[in-house]
């Protein structure tokens, strides 16, 4: 048996106590703790958070432990049946992701903190919480009397929990599943309208799969008082962190049913419909895929998509959101340079970061866009029989229920095998190559009786001078530029701050005097890195950054009109 506890002694100091007693029937034992942790493809390197790391042998003697990695240890276990591990893990971040302590809650992710060893990496789990009495526990733990236990190491490192005094919850069944809804932090939920539009996408969801892959469900939120938002899968929970507490409810409401939509959606794409490369996970290094595309672009999109299906968002509501993808994959222009399989692989390079500037793009939009297309393909191939989720729902069967992953190769399959057609010039052109993808969203879109709208951003620096910038206080900071573009002609490099515009300080109104001076030189006084600059930006008679949108087109054929209403279903 494997037994974790974890303690909160002076949690001001915000370190969780972890003790961990493991079974060892073999000469050597390595401890190791995860070096990342699924639903961001990056090394964590959680390591740096350990402190005091003891083992001690079955009589209570200390045995020496010998680090063999950054985050793994070599036990000598030739003259004991067990180990017992103790050490401490220092829990200051609070995010979706992480494991955090303080005086009010314990929250653990224990994918970031908990080590563990081949032998036993299969067997049960008991998990004892040295917590208040009067602390209440978030999560798909199953109770074992007055503690918890899950079935195997993977589970728990799949298992996060809260434990807090003030946690708040309630619940809803679809498709006999229960799901519990919890929220922590300052947070006043509005529970009537949050059940009845989980329960719309969820029942959606279901619908479309046929069958929910676990018995019970938990959605973890952790609301604070700051600007947050952030979600981490899991195969029975989500944890989903968001602020500022007085917006939950009011402004950031669609951002709260949008994100619970995206992780619901996950449970099927990603934790039972896996990459080959990551069935099983690896948690000692790296796990490559070039499936971003799957796993992350096909669940944006539908997650989104279905809060329309539902009904919970109007058609308004969605085309926002179709909107800003949108926006993002024409003002990126590594779409010129990396495909999308590309950046998959390189999300454990800097997927999560901007990066080196046009280099690459993201598993998200850019997978968000193309599972549109493939969508609206597969309808129009199969006169609205059959379309992305009938294509997801195969895969769930054919692989995930059969414990197997899948590779690119099947996804392509199963497209094929629905739609009746090759994709294989789609998966050389965009998904593995980098071929501009306005064509096949503009055909896509008129399949349904929309189109794409685009007209100049409304700022003069965007449209007519080809760069972005940010007030500071003192100046404008430059974060991006339009190749080819003005700006970038002129030598103006990103992080630069323009300070005046032909010797008249900006004084907050870059966008005002750039303007004034449409139809003279402009010569830009810039700070760059403490170095007085002035740059003279050449006159170009073309627009560069545009805004763009999806709308109805005016009279929409009885095809179109019919795909859509399909497409929406």
């Amino acid at each position: 048996m494997t037994k974790f506890t974890f303690g909160i002694e002076n949690p001001h100091q915000q370190y969780v106590h972890i003790s961990a007693v493991f079974d060892t029937s073999t000469v050597q034992t390595v401890l190791q703790l995860p070096s990342w942790r699924p639903g961001r493809y990056e090394l964590g390197n959680f390591a740096k958070n350990i402190n005091n790391f003891i083992v001690f042998n079955d009589q209570g003697k200390i045995i020496t432990a010998d680090k063999i990695t950054k985050d793994s240890w070599a036990v000598d276990t030739s003259s004991t049946a067990s180990i017992t591990v103790k050490y401490k893990y220092y829990a200051a971040e609070l995010n979706a992701g992480s494991t955090f302590l303080d005086a009010n809650q314990l929250y653990v992710n224990p994918v970031n903190c908990c080590v563990y060893t081949e032998e036993t990496y299969n067997s049960e789990v008991h998990i004892v919480l040295d917590i208040p009495d009067e602390w209440q526990v978030a999560s798909s733990l199953t109770p074992n009397g007055n503690d918890w236990k899950v079935e195997s190491i993977e589970e728990l490192l799949d298992t996060p929990f809260i434990a807090s005094e003030g946690l708040l919850h309630n619940e809803y069944e679809s498709h006999g599943v229960k799901f519990h809804v919890w929220f922590n932090g300052e947070v006043k939920p509005d529970w009537k309208r949050l059940l009845t539009d989980f329960k719309a996408f969820t029942d959606k969801q279901i619908e479309k799969f046929n069958e929910f892959p676990v018995k019970e469900y938990h959605f973890l939120n952790q609301i604070l008082p700051y600007k947050a938002y952030h979600g981490v899968e899991h195969q029975k929970s989500t944890v989903i962190s968001l602020g500022p507490s007085y917006a939950v409810f009011d402004e950031l409401y669609a951002e709260l049913l949008g994100v619970s939509s995206h992780e619901l959606y996950h449970t099927w794409n990603v934790k039972a419909i896996r990459p080959i490369e990551m069935f099983p996970y690896d948690f000692t290094k790296e796990n490559y895929s070039k499936l971003g595309y799957l796993c992350e672009g096909v669940t944006t999109y539908q997650g989104d998509l279905f809060l329309f299906k539902s009904g919970v968002f109007d058609e308004q509501a969605y085309f926002k959101e179709l909107n800003a993808q949108l926006q993002r994959h024409f003002d990126n222009h590594g779409r010129f340079n990396y495909s999308v399989a590309e950046s998959s692989f390189d999300t454990w390079v800097d997927g999560y970061t901007t990066g080196a500037p046009g280099r690459k793009v993201s598993i998200y939009t850019e997978g968000c866009l193309l599972a549109f297309v493939t969508d609206v393909r597969i309808r129009k191939a199969t006169s609205n029989k059959y379309g992305l989720d009938e294509v997801m729902k195969r895969l769930y069967f054919n692989f995930s229920i059969k414990n197997k992953g899948v590779s690119a190769a099947n996804y392509q399959a199963e497209i094929e095998a629905v739609s009746g057609e090759s994709f294989q010039a789609f998966f050389d052109d965009y998904i593995n190559g980098n071929k501009p993808y306005e064509s096949i969203i503009t055909d896509a879109l008129d399949c349904i009786g929309l189109e794409l709208i685009h007209k100049p951003v409304e700022s003069y620096s965007g449209a007519k001078l080809g760069f972005k910038a940010i007030s500071n206080g003192k100046g404008f900071i430059v974060k991006s530029i339009y190749p080819g573009g003005p700006a970038d002609t002129a030598g103006v490099m990103l992080n630069d701050q323009m300070i005046a515009v032909n010797n008249i300080s900006l004084d907050g109104e870059l966008e005002k005097w750039l303007s004034y001076f449409d139809d003279d030189a402009k010569e830009i006084t810039i700070n760059r890195n403490g170095h007085i600059l002035r740059l003279v930006f050449p006159e170009v008679n073309r627009f560069f950054y545009n805004s763009y949108s999806v709308a109805k087109i005016e009279a929409p054929s009885h095809n179109q009109v019919r795909t859509y209403e399909a497409w929406k279903q």
